[in-house]
């Protein structure tokens, strides 16, 4: 790692304005890999060395990757792609989740069921159920039911909100996957590579950079570092969508005259 790049984060009155560099990801521990020995060959391009046996990573390059992820989403999000952030890993589950839902992305934190986007027709199935019965429960459509037939419809409601409820208002099958341990959720990596569907990866040094279209190398048990990632990578999500925005009220304004 040679050049040194200021590390700040901005604050203004409306919200953070996030700016990673490799100072503050070093902080962070980002730099750390697996032993030596556990290693992907094929994240050699992405690491610095070794030290005391365990790869480090050149967060130089890490910003890099990061940077050509961040402008990428951007782009897709103005573009008004449908995006799915995936962070199943107790490090990342809550703030993906809770990021998610303030930008109104599409997200999986909980255990990311096979097919969901090779069988999307069944995914969307299970989905129209969800978003069914929560909106006969609010319609108060099952207060005659007994007590125990409304406890079964609860619990329904709730495993299905679960496993499908970060995707119900998505609208159709992702465009987008951005998944924060590219290891651990190789299964929706693998699948969406198989549809033609564009990955975002968060890659330790033990794992398939193949498996991603932009890889993230970095240490992926490192909270806040990637705490740091989600952040920037939602920060750029939203810049997208803003832009998005403005440029279709241009063409509406054309429109009119």
């Amino acid at each position: 790692m040679t050049k040194k790049v200021e590390t700040k984060v901005k604050e203004t009155k409306k919200s953070k304005i996030v700016k990673i560099t490799p100072e503050i990801l070093f902080e962070a521990g980002a730099h750390f890999g697996h032993v030596a020995k556990r290693w992907n060959p094929k994240m050699e391009k992405f690491l610095y060395g070794k030290k005391g046996g365990v790869h480090i990573f050149d967060l130089e390059k890490t910003i890099e990757e990061v940077e050509k992820a961040g402008k990428f989403l951007s782009k897709m999000a103005s573009e008004n792609k449908k995006i799915v952030l995936v962070g199943t890993k107790r490090q990342s589950r809550e703030m993906v989740k809770e990021e998610a839902m303030r930008i109104g992305a599409g997200y999986v934190t909980e255990r990311w069921l096979g097919g969901t986007i090779t069988n999307w027709e069944q995914i969307k199935t299970r989905i129209g159920r969800l978003n069914k019965l929560k909106k006969s429960r609010e319609a108060g459509e099952f207060a005659g039911y007994t007590k125990k037939e409304r406890l079964l419809i609860d619990r329904e409601i709730a495993k299905l909100q679960r496993f499908f409820g970060g995707l119900a208002d998505l609208g159709g099958i992702p465009e987008v996957v951005v998944i924060f341990d590219a290891k651990k959720d190789k299964i929706a990596a693998k699948e969406a590579k198989s549809r033609g569907i564009k990955v975002i990866g968060l890659l330790d040094s033990n794992a398939n950079p193949d498996l991603v279209d932009y890889p993230i190398p970095m240490n992926d048990d490192a909270t806040t570092a990637v705490e740091l990632v989600i952040k920037y990578l939602v920060q750029e999500i939203e810049k997208g969508k803003k832009k998005g925005s403005k440029a279709s009220v241009v063409k509406k304004e054309e429109k009119k005259k």
